[in-house]
């Protein structure tokens, strides 16, 4: 064997070396189980709406939490509870030493039925620390937008009157305020746990 082919093969078993040990010491480090956003991370668009208690919320003053947003209206049949109900189970499995370190926000896409204390009202029937938002179409168009949620008005023959279809995903952001991770309608709750915790170590 000459000196280059030797050269070659301890570079590559060190290679293999170090390789192995991240995996090891630092196991799924980046191995989110949600659709993850790619460097460089694009940040959150803001999110200034009124609380229930008529109080300004904005979203830049929750730096240093992780947050999760999903966008949904009060009078809606199934998703919207379905994903409340999930993200209270969510909250439950990760502790109460890291739930104070993750923010849950309501945001209505039917500000014509949604006041902001309707919106609160709703989410507290799930979890008192989650916060519901709303405001008028003109504030929240922008905010929709920035955030890629499609929603459209459907005439119904319920007693609740029109449904909204709308976009059914919950969006993460990590303790930086970037968007990090995305999850579609009715991913399994340990997904999100998973990736909970692996922006709380």
């Amino acid at each position: 064997m000459d000196k280059k082919t030797l050269l070659v093969g301890v570079a590559a078993f060190a290679l293999i070396g170090v390789v192995t040990a991240i995996v090891y010491f630092f196991p799924g480090a980046t191995q989110f189980r949600g659709t993850a956003y790619t460097e460089p991370y694009p940040p959150a668009p803001e999110v200034a709406l009124a609380r229930g208690d008529a109080s300004e919320f904005r979203l830049s003053d929750l730096r240093g939490n992780v947050v999760l947003v999903f966008f949904g209206y009060t009078s809606c049949p199934d998703v919207c509870p379905i994903t409340l109900g999930q993200l209270k189970q969510v909250m439950d499995k990760i502790g109460e030493s890291d739930a104070q370190k993750v923010k849950v926000l309501f945001v209505t896409v039917d500000p014509e039925r949604d006041t902001p204390e309707a919106v609160q009202k709703y989410v507290d029937h799930f979890d008192a620390g989650f916060v519901g938002l709303s405001g008028s179409e003109t504030q929240l168009q922008p905010i929709w937008s920035g955030y890629g949620i499609f929603r459209e008005k459907v005439e119904g023959n319920s007693a609740a009157g029109y449904l909204v279809d709308h976009t059914a995903r919950i969006t993460l952001i990590d303790q930086d305020g970037n968007l990090r991770v995305s999850y579609g309608f009715e991913t399994p709750m340990e997904d999100i746990v998973h990736d909970l915790k692996l922006l709380l170590k």
